[in-house]
């Protein structure tokens, strides 16, 4: 168990953006541990895409899922997705996001947004991805919710490498700042 404080940065992006990818290399470089996409883990679990008032159980299962393991994490924890990620969909899908659920963002804002750009190639995913045009709309509108809540954001983008360079740098500029 940590008894140190924990920082969180998040991974945010469009689907097929290589936000798994980069949160598993980052918490194997940190020596700690990163959080999964609540949404899949919901989806896989209730075997169908989520419906309107799915999103309470999805904003309440990512919270609980933070706090339960953020007590294992060393110094950083690395999360996908997060709340205002959860936002932009509802919006997406549904027309709308419920204030609580906005409200629920804004107070469990993380002070960095690693923001992966949608340069790398579309990888289909059945029942999870809708398509590359759509990554596109969705990136737009996460960086329009990125502008609008003022978040940290560092634009992580290139290879493989080069996205854990820059990702590694802004994380350790931001721990250093702490």
């Amino acid at each position: 168990m940590n008894s140190d404080r924990v920082t969180t940065v998040v991974l945010m992006g469009a689907e097929s953006t290589g936000k798994t990818t980069l949160a598993a290399a980052l918490a194997k470089h940190y020596n700690t541990i990163w959080i999964a996409e609540y949404l899949r883990l919901f989806v896989d679990e209730k075997g169908a895409l989520p419906e309107e008032a799915d999103v309470h159980a999805i904003a309440r299962g990512h919270l609980d899922l933070v706090a339960s393991l953020q007590p294992e994490a060393h110094r950083v924890l690395f999360v996908d997705t997060d709340l205002f990620t959860t936002c932009v969909y509802q919006r997406i899908y549904f027309g709308e996001c419920p204030p609580s659920i906005e409200r629920a963002a804004k107070r469990h804002q993380s002070g960095l947004y690693l923001f992966m750009e949608p340069d790398i190639p579309w990888i289909p995913d059945p029942g999870q991805r809708a398509s590359p045009q759509e990554r596109l709309r969705s990136h737009a509108l996460l960086m329009a919710e990125a502008k609008t809540h003022s978040l940290n954001t560092v634009p992580i983008c290139g290879t493989q490498d080069q996205r854990l360079t820059t990702a590694i740098t802004a994380v350790d500029h931001y721990l250093a700042k702490g």
